[in-house]
Formats: structure tokens, sequence, C-alpha cells
């Protein structure tokens, strides 16, 4: 194995959330003084490749893998699309485990869904269905995620009181979630 690709790959399956020194030395059975090489090194790479739109940051050591800032434009374009496009089952799940369950940490959803998830919830934040509310006071504290308030008015609901009951939650899916598959 390529050992700046398990790097990176652990990078990705981080997501938004990043991953420290420390856990990446574990993972990788090596030293933090080895796992710091190996990222610089990383850094290094995307920074001096051109064809790559990524790169590596460090956020209360933390580390991250992340669009590079010439490509913001894009992104925000991505971001401000008249949102025409549909929501995939897979987000349309996710968003309602977090509508019942909020506040729930990526993890949390993922052992529900028994999925990785990291594109439907950064589709679902781009949205604005979902926002960051906290962190979980437990190693890594970890992001905690809930609705917002343009969920609520897109539902039509004045509060999460009035999500229908856990026993009526497939027909609501079925009724208001994919009535239009979110045809903005």
């Amino acid at each position: 194995m390529n050992e700046l690709a398990v790097y990176e790959a652990l990078l990705f399956v981080a997501g938004e959330e990043g991953i420290s020194l420390k856990e990446l030395a574990q993972l990788t059975k090596s030293t933090s003084d080895h796992a710091k090489r190996c990222l610089e090194r990383l850094e290094q790479h995307y920074l001096h490749t051109p064809e790559s739109g990524l790169t590596l940051i460090e956020t209360a050591e933390t580390y991250r893998l992340v669009t590079k800032r010439e490509y913001a434009s894009i992104i925000q374009q991505y971001a401000h699309l008249p949102l025409s496009n549909k929501l995939s089952k897979a987000s349309v799940e996710t968003l309602a485990v977090i509508a019942y369950k909020q506040p729930i940490t990526r993890m949390e959803i993922e052992e529900l869904r028994g999925v990785q998830l990291a594109s439907s919830l950064q589709k679902l934040k781009l949205r604005n269905l979902i926002q960051e509310i906290g962190r979980l006071d437990a190693p890594g504290r970890p992001v905690l995620y809930g609705t917002t308030d343009y969920f609520l008015d897109y539902f039509g609901l004045n509060d999460l009181t009035e999500l229908p009951e856990l026993e009526a939650e497939e027909e609501f899916v079925n009724e208001r979630l994919f009535k239009d598959s979110f045809d903005y």
C-alpha cells in the first residue's frame, strides 16, 4: 500500500470533522512524528499538483482535506444553484434521521444507516436543510447536526414537535419527502 494514499484515504473518510494527528498515528501504527511528516509530504503533493483541487489544512489540531481557494467561485456556484437537482434517497434518509434524532453526530447517523454519508451531509448543508449545532463533549469532539429553520419552512412546520410520530415516519417520508424528491 502507498503510505500517502493511506493518509489521504483516512482524511477523506474523516470528512469535514477531520482527524487528529494522534488518531492518524494510531490507525497507521506509526509515531506522531512520522504521521506529521507524512501529512507534510501530502500537503506538498497537493501544493505542487495543479491537477488536484484539494489541499490539506490543520485547524485545532485536526487535519482535513478541503478544496483549494482558487476553486471557491465554482464551489459557490454549485452551492447556490437553484437546487433543481433532486436529493438522493440516501440524502433524504439521512435528513429524516437527523430530523428525528437531533442533535446527532455523523458516526451515530452512520451506525443507524449502516453506510458512510459524508457527501449526503455536505449536500444537506449546502441546501441549508441541516447545520452544525455544536460539538459532543467526547474524544475528537465530533460535530452535532440538527435541522435548520429553512427545513421547518420547507416542510411547513412551526417546530420539530410537529414532525409525525415515529410510527408514521415511513408514511411521512413517502408522502412528504419523496413527493417531489426535493425539486426546488
